[in-house]
């Protein structure tokens, strides 16, 4: 799986899910706009990766950043 260069703004907001889940507080909101912004970055001409690739990896390099070079 190749690296994807996510922009500043989807990290953050996949950020701000995690922090949210792990507080047991998730809302439907924020869920949806995460939802959104993985679906407009898949849309870009730019970007060649599947939407499962795109979410992996950026839940990857959230939750475990220790091993988001890991490949």
């Amino acid at each position: 799986m190749a690296t994807i260069d996510f922009p500043d703004d989807l990290i953050e907001l996949e950020r701000s899910a995690w922090a949210e889940i792990q507080r047991g507080e998730l809302t439907v909101d924020t869920a949806r706009a995460v939802h959104d912004a993985i679906a407009a970055y898949v849309a870009r001409d730019d970007v060649d990766a599947t939407r499962l690739d795109v979410e992996m990896q950026l839940k990857r390099i959230v939750r475990h950043p220790e091993t988001a070079d890991a490949g």
